[in-house]
């Protein structure tokens, strides 16, 4: 059996969940990261500098929108999933690339915003639905 023809018939809902995932897991430990990273902002925050009104509810709005697309990719209609995963996997790059800083944020960035484009890519390329021609024979309909 080929193996290339099993990769290529993955279906798209899993591939498009795994991308998720791993975006998730990438975005998270940047955010990590930035705990250990004494010019990080968040540091100051931490040690007692006021919050500016609507951050946290902002930066916990961005994270469940990756988290939600983990399911909503198993359970949209194709072409409802198609447009869902474009949409916010545009708002997610606009986010990544105007946040963060230092080395080790461009490094994370760089592989959630190829992640987020692989997403869309797939999303745009997902192939229509093959339509299996019944005949009325073999579905039990008699002429």
């Amino acid at each position: 059996m080929n193996t290339d023809k099993k990769i290529n018939r993955m279906d798209i809902r899993l591939i498009l969940s795994l991308l998720w995932i791993f975006l998730l897991i990438n975005m998270a430990y940047a955010d990590i990261l930035s705990l250990m990273d004494a010019t990080s902002p968040i540091r100051n925050i931490m040690a007692g500098a006021p919050m500016p009104s609507g951050r946290l509810l902002a930066g916990a709005f961005v994270m469940e929108t990756s988290i939600i697309m983990i399911i909503l990719v198993q359970v949209l209609k194709r072409n409802v999933n198609r447009w869902v995963n474009i949409i916010i996997g545009i708002f997610n790059i606009l986010l990544i690339v105007t946040g963060g800083h230092g080395l080790y944020y461009v490094f994370f960035a760089s592989i959630e915003v190829v992640s987020i484009l692989l997403i869309i890519w797939f999303a745009w390329k997902w192939p229509k639905p093959e339509v299996n021609a019944v005949s009325p024979q073999k579905a039990g309909v008699q002429s």
